[in-house]
């Protein structure tokens, strides 16, 4: 037992000595203690939208989510305003003979470029997004000024030449309505302008008593002024009850208002979205620059 004990003081006087790590502390205070602080991971693009939005990135997720729900909605409204201008294109068509400022289309023109631009350029966008890509950014950024200075170029357009569709439309139909002979292609416009909107005349059925037709036709209209085609009507203004009787020059400018006003709002709806997506690109390409410059804001 002597010799174990003696040989354990030997080996532990030739260990060299150990620093030691003086810690004072003054009566009723806790020691203090030490950790090493791990820094934290900064988000990478790529999970900022398959992760749940916490207080650091809320405003690149959101400014995310509004960019996909605009690209999305870039393709929904490209279709979308296909139709319209479309449908716009259509009904000028329809009634071009009464239409002499070709000029009226310009607006539909402009809507069915946009739509096609819109297609084009949704992909881009998703792209851009999930990528964070600064060059893509910046570059649906342009794509999407352009458009809303379209927009707001068609919107003013129309707004102009709304104003403008009555005192025009009188006097063409006036032209149109005279030279009625029952064979021309202008002809035909008229007859289908009465079919379809039901009416009868410029702006009423006596109008047609200022035409060449009716004196040259014992005193009646075309048998497109008769309800719903009756083989009893045989166009004599002495029948009123089986003649529509309204003119046909209120109608068809109550039609293009209504034409032209579904369109300046569809336009208007667009534009007020398509500001927020430059915004949601600013707010993008601000934060994610100042990630991966490697400074994040301090919160409280």
């Amino acid at each position: 037992g002597g010799a174990g004990l003696c040989s354990h003081v030997i080996s532990q006087s030739l260990q060299p000595d150990r620093p030691r790590k003086l810690v004072t502390k003054t009566a009723g205070e806790p020691a203090l203690r030490y950790h090493k602080t791990v820094p934290q991971r900064l988000h990478s693009p790529s999970s900022i939208l398959s992760s749940p939005p916490d207080k650091m990135d809320c405003g690149i997720f959101t400014s995310k989510t509004v960019l996909l729900l605009l690209s999305l909605i870039f393709w929904a409204a490209g279709a979308a305003l296909a139709y319209v201008g479309a449908y716009v294109i259509k009904s000028y068509d329809n009634f071009d003979s009464f239409i002499q400022d070709k000029y009226t289309l310009v607006p539909a023109a402009i809507i069915i470029a946009i739509s096609v631009v819109m297609f084009i350029f949704g992909l881009v966008g998703c792209c851009a997004t999930i990528r964070e890509s600064k060059v893509g950014l910046s570059f649906f950024f342009l794509i999407i000024v352009g458009m809303f200075a379209a927009e707001v170029a068609a919107l003013v357009f129309s707004f102009i030449y709304q104003g403008k569709i009555n005192a025009d439309l009188e006097r063409s139909m006036n032209e149109v309505f005279i030279k009625y002979d029952g064979q021309d292609p202008e002809t035909k416009a008229v007859d289908y302008l009465q079919a379809q909107l039901q009416c009868c005349g410029v702006m009423n059925y006596t109008s047609w008593s200022n035409t060449t037709w009716f004196r040259s036709h014992n005193n009646t209209v075309p048998l497109s002024c008769c309800k719903n085609s009756t083989t009893q009507c045989t166009g004599r203004l002495d029948q009123p009850d089986l003649l529509n009787i309204q003119g046909c020059e209120a109608k068809l400018d109550r039609l293009l208002q209504d034409v032209l006003g579904y369109a300046m709002l569809v336009i208007l709806a667009f534009a007020i979205i398509k500001f927020f997506g430059m915004l949601s690109v600013c707010v993008i390409t601000c934060k994610s620059g100042s990630q991966r410059s490697g400074y994040q804001p301090l919160y409280a």
